[in-house]
């Protein structure tokens, strides 16, 4: 599924857009201006890695907002 503009309704994953990195344990690490904002280690991880595989850009920045849990209701912090 394709939509045109930004990936969310404010433009913010586009803006400033999440980078992760995984470990060789498996746990992820997801970044956010250069900083650590999450640490998903366990079953949760194991299923991140595993869609963010065949995941595109779009799809990756959603999946790693939903994944630190915060950035749902609004309330990161800078």
């Amino acid at each position: 599924m394709s939509r045109s503009g930004p990936p969310d309704a404010r433009g913010r994953l586009v803006e400033d857009p999440f980078d992760h990195r995984v470990t060789a344990s498996g746990t992820v690490h997801a970044y956010r201006g250069g900083r650590l904002v999450a640490t998903i280690s366990g079953t949760r991880a194991a299923r991140l890695v595993a869609a963010l595989k065949t995941a595109d850009e779009e799809r990756t920045q959603h999946l790693l907002a939903r994944a630190t849990g915060n950035y749902r209701r609004r309330n990161e912090r800078r």
